[in-house]
């Protein structure tokens, strides 16, 4: 904001014959920056009022007894126009300041807004990385339920085999096992996604423990299928001899 263009807007007012104050020349202006207004506009009112013309000293030749009140009331009249711009300035400086601390409060609003919005990213990242922990966690343990399962349904098809004797049905079998294992897999990582993403971490954890119960069951009545057929190849084998 020039000074020409704040002097433009401050004579525009007076020639209408309306108060020049900073409301009214930012209004002119469409809303410009006060300070700018305010430092201009002071120095349009100072050369105002250094071209004013001061009234005419004329005495009246009927009022020589009168010079003393005269010359005393001159000297009021003289004084009114800049007893007035410096009043003017005043209240122009203090609409400036509470434009300024009216800018303050609101960059004091925006930075506390900032500040929660900063403290809700932390906590959301924290969150984050606690549940990518837990779901890590229950992979774990998922993977190491599937591997105990196989290899106990694995040591079942080797005694099954080994009492009938059929090494190239143990291999089949074991290829076979592996594969419905692979596939069982694949369906319960599937499963597990879709669950994690539906119902969430504690849901998915509350699943695989039923998992993990579920083939410890198996594991267990594999456990002692495999002692019964040992039991009977023993039997047989007394009976052999």
């Amino acid at each position: 904001m020039t000074f020409d263009e704040v002097a433009a807007a401050a004579d525009s007012l007076a020639n209408d014959g309306k108060p020049v104050t900073l409301d009214a020349v930012r209004e002119a202006l469409g809303d410009a920056s006060p300070n700018s207004i305010g430092r201009h506009l002071g120095a349009w009112r100072a050369a105002r009022a250094d071209a004013a013309q001061p009234p005419k000293a004329a005495m009246p030749e009927s009022l020589v007894a009168e010079l003393a009140r005269w010359a005393q009331q001159f000297a009021e009249e003289a004084g009114a126009g800049t007893r007035d711009a410096l009043a003017q300035a005043r209240r122009d400086m203090d609409d400036v300041l509470a434009a300024g601390e009216q800018l303050e409060a609101e960059r004091d609003t925006l930075v506390d807004e900032v500040a929660s919005a900063t403290a809700a990213r932390e906590q959301a990242a924290a969150a984050a990385a606690e549940r990518s922990e837990e779901i890590e966690r229950l992979n774990a343990e998922l993977r190491n339920a599937r591997q105990v399962a196989m290899d106990a349904l694995v040591g079942k098809a080797k005694d099954q085999l080994a009492i009938e004797g059929k090494d190239a049905q143990l291999a089949d079998l074991r290829a076979q096992i592996e594969r419905n294992v692979a596939a069982s897999a694949a369906e319960s990582d599937a499963r597990l996604r879709a669950e994690m993403e539906l119902v969430g971490a504690t849901t998915v954890r509350d699943s695989l423990a039923a998992e993990v119960k579920d083939l410890q069951a198996q594991l267990a009545a594999v456990q002692a299928e495999r002692s019964a057929l040992r039991a009977e190849v023993e039997t047989l084998r007394a009976r052999a001899k």
